[in-house]
């Protein structure tokens, strides 16, 4: 009987690593404290106009609630996260509720006020919630200031 040759002792795909996620591209919208909401239902108008579906968005306000987000919320929060959950259409929420948020495929930040504290906690957590991009509609040089770097 011949001899039998040792098989290799794991699949050679197992030794192969994923490649890692790409990072989501950051896009810059310049607008003032007062003109950040706006731009932010431009952004989304723009993204559901070329095709985004509704569920695939997220915006994050830094200052005042997104009238959406006050009017949902006055039906109790099981209702406004009920929405969320079902993930069906767009989804506002503010900077302190940002964090329960699921990820999305785009991340629109609105900062619309809010202190700098709020911003530098808001802006990695977007990027972390965002799959493909995210968009930032605020002062370019409060937002480079908070981040300490050109974005």
């Amino acid at each position: 009987m011949g001899a039998v040759k040792p098989g290799p002792s794991a699949p050679a795909a197992a030794a192969v690593s994923a490649p890692a996620p790409a990072a989501p591209q950051i896009q810059l919208i310049p607008a003032s404290p007062e003109g950040a909401l706006d731009a932010a239902e431009e952004a989304v108008d723009l993204l559901l106009d070329s095709g985004r579906a509704p569920g695939e968005v997220l915006v994050i306000t830094t200052g005042e609630q997104h009238p959406w987000a006050a009017h949902e919320l006055s039906f109790g929060e099981a209702a406004y996260w009920a929405q969320h959950d079902a993930g069906d259409d767009v989804f506002y929420a503010d900077a302190s509720m940002a964090g329960r948020a699921a990820s999305r495929q785009v991340v629109v930040v609105a900062l619309n006020g809010g202190t700098d504290e709020v911003t530098a906690a808001t802006l990695p957590l977007a990027l972390g919630r965002a799959g493909a991009l995210l968009i930032v509609c605020g002062d370019p040089q409060r937002i480079n200031s908070v981040l300490g770097a050109g974005v």
